[in-house]
C-alpha cells in the first residue's frame, strides 16, 4: 500500500536531511543527503506514491490516509471532473492548512490558467487571481515540487513580484504529470500559498501535497479516457447510420426493361463509401446509368456522392441530353466541394433500340464486349472529373449501338486496384476485368452471371480484402 513506511537497513543510520538552495534565497525543498539521481531513478521516485507524508502520530496519519483513500475512490468513481477537481483542491487546503488552493493548467503558448481555485472556507476564487508565476513556471520547467518559506521582505522579492505584493509567507507547488506522458513537461501544477506567518510547509506536507497532485492528473486522464470513448461510440453509431442511409439510397436494379438486363453492386472499404451507382429513367423513356467514385472514403465522400446523386436525379428528368446534365452538374458540385477533392463519373442513357450515349467524366474507362466477335472496346473521357473545372463543357461519346447479346461494364477504381496479398504490387487491373468478361460473357451469362464472376476473380486474388470502395454495373443487351 502506499502508505507503508519503507524499512532502513538494520546497521545504516538514517541519511540526514539538507535544505536545497532553489535558485533564489528563502526558495526550499528538502532532499535527501546523498549522491544526485539519475534520470531514470527521478523518474522512479515522482512516479511512485510517496509515504514521506506519515509523522508516526497515529490520528493524524489516520486522518491523512483516510482523505487520500476517499480522494482515490472519488477519482475511480466519478464522472463530474469539474467537482472532483474542486474536492481535490480542498483536500489540498484542509491538509497543508492553506489558506488558498489552485489548479494552474500550462497554454499552448507558455501562458498559465487557473483551471480550478478554491480558498480556505470552500469558496471558489476567480480565475485571474494572483499566485507566484515565478514558482508556478519553475516547477513546470524543472518537473519537480517546491515549497518555499518565506521570512523576510527581501526574500519575498527573490521568490517573485506577486509573493512580495501578496504578502505571502508559505508558498508549495508540484507539477502534474499524466500517466502516459513520458518524459513530456507537465501539464500544469497544484499549487497552495498562506500569508500566515506562523503557517511553515514541512517536508511531510510536500509530500502529501504531491500524492495528491497524482490524484488530480488520474482524474484528468480518466475524464480525457471518458470523452474519448464517448467520442467514439458516437462516431460508431454515425459511421454506421450514414452506412444505411447510403444502402438505402442504393436503387433497385430495374426488372422490367424492354430489350435490357441489368445488375448492380457495391462493396464500402469503411462504413460509409465514396462510391454510388443509380438507375434512372429519364422524361423522354430512356434509362441511365449512373456510376461515380469520389475520392477517398468514408463521411465526406459519402456526402459529396449523396449531393451528387440528387442532383443528377434532377437533372435527368428535365435535361435528355447527357453532356449538358454532366456540366450541370459540374457546375453545382464545384460550388460545394473543397479544394483537392472530386468525382469521377460515368453516364449512360440505353433506349430500347440499344443506343448509348455517354459522357465519362474522368472516370475508370468502361468496357463494351462484342458478342459478334469478342472484341473489348473501352469508352474514353468527355472531360475531367466533377468539382475539378467549374466551367468545363462536357462532350459525349459518339452514340454506340448494342447488339443482343452485346456486354457493358462499368467499375470504379476499387475493383481494378484489387491487390494480391503476397504480391503487393501486382493488381487486378484492368486485364483481370477484361479476361473476366470475355469468359462469362462468352458463356452467355446474364448481367448478374457477369458481374458476379467479375467480382469473385478479383476478391479471390485479393483474398476478399481491399483497400478502396468497390462497385461494378453491367448492362446485357436482351
Amino acid at each position: 500500500m502506499f502508505f507503508r513506511r519503507k524499512k532502513k537497513a538494520q546497521d545504516t543510520p538514517a541519511a540526514p536531511e539538507r535544505v536545497a538552495d532553489t535558485g533564489r534565497r528563502g526558495a526550499t525543498e528538502t532532499a535527501p543527503e546523498g549522491p544526485s539521481e539519475s534520470a531514470e531513478e527521478k523518474s522512479s521516485r515522482r512516479g511512485a506514491p510517496s509515504t514521506q507524508f506519515l509523522t508516526g502520530e497515529a490520528g493524524k496519519d489516520r486522518r491523512t490516509v483516510q482523505v487520500l483513500l476517499e480522494t482515490i475512490a472519488r477519482v475511480s468513481r466519478s464522472r463530474d471532473l469539474e467537482s472532483l477537481l474542486a474536492y481535490v483542491v480542498d483536500s489540498s487546503i484542509r491538509l497543508t492548512g492553506a489558506e488558498r488552493g489552485m489548479l494552474i493548467l500550462a497554454g499552448s503558448g507558455g501562458g498559465l490558467t487557473v483551471r480550478t481555485g478554491r480558498d480556505r472556507e470552500g469558496n471558489t476564487i476567480p480565475g485571474d487571481t494572483r499566485f507566484s508565476t515565478s514558482i508556478a513556471t519553475k516547477v513546470l520547467t524543472e518537473n519537480e515540487p517546491v515549497r518555499a518559506q518565506v521570512h523576510s521582505e527581501s526574500e519575498a522579492l527573490d521568490l517573485g513580484k506577486s509573493v512580495y505584493d501578496l504578502k505571502l509567507r508559505a508558498v508549495m507547488c508540484v507539477p502534474l504529470t499524466g500517466s502516459d506522458e513520458g518524459d513530456s513537461p507537465p501539464r500544469g501544477v497544484l499549487y497552495v500559498d498562506s500569508r500566515a506567518a506562523t503557517r511553515n510547509f514541512t517536508q511531510g506536507d510536500l509530500a502529501l501535497f504531491d500524492a495528491l497532485a497524482q490524484q488530480i492528473s488520474i482524474a484528468m486522464d480518466n475524464a480525457r479516457l471518458h470523452l474519448d470513448s464517448l467520442e467514439k461510440i458516437r462516431l460508431e453509431q454515425s459511421l454506421e447510420l450514414a452506412s444505411a442511409i447510403q444502402r438505402d439510397l442504393m436503387p433497385t436494379v430495374p426488372n422490367d426493361l424492354f430489350g435490357w438486363d441489368l445488375h448492380g453492386w457495391y462493396r464500402p472499404a469503411d462504413e460509409a463509401a465514396g462510391d454510388f451507382y443509380d438507375f434512372v429513367k429519364t422524361k423522354d423513356g430512356r434509362l441511365a446509368i449512373v456510376v461515380g467514385d469520389a475520392t477517398g472514403h468514408g463521411i465526406g465522400p459519402a456526402l459529396i456522392t449523396a449531393t451528387t446523386q440528387g442532383s443528377l436525379r434532377s437533372f435527368l428528368r428535365l435535361v435528355p441530353d447527357p453532356a449538358e446534365v454532366v456540366t450541370l452538374v459540374n457546375e453545382d458540385l464545384s460550388e460545394r466541394v473543397e479544394d483537392g477533392r472530386f468525382l469521377t463519373l460515368f453516364l449512360a442513357l440505353l433506349g430500347d433500340d440499344g443506343s448509348m450515349n455517354a459522357v465519362n467524366a474522368g472516370h475508370a474507362h468502361p468496357f463494351l464486349w462484342r458478342k459478334a466477335d469478342g472484341e473489348i472496346e473501352t469508352i474514353g473521357s468527355g472531360g475531367p472529373a466533377l468539382g475539378m473545372l467549374p466551367h468545363e463543357k462536357y462532350k459525349a461519346h459518339p452514340t454506340s449501338q448494342l447488339e443482343r447479346g452485346d456486354v457493358l461494364v462499368v467499375y470504379t477504381d476499387g475493383l481494378s486496384e484489387a491487390r494480391d496479398p503476397s504480391r503487393p504490387e501486382t493488381l487486378f487491373g484492368e486485364e483481370g476485368i477484361r479476361r473476366s468478361l470475355a469468359e462469362a460473357a462468352g458463356s452467355g451469362a446474364d448481367a448478374r452471371g457477369v458481374l458476379m464472376h467479375v467480382v469473385e476473380d478479383a476478391m479471390k486474388m485479393s483474398g476478399d480484402s481491399r483497400e478502396d470502395d468497390i462497385t461494378i454495373v453491367v448492362a446485357r443487351r436482351r
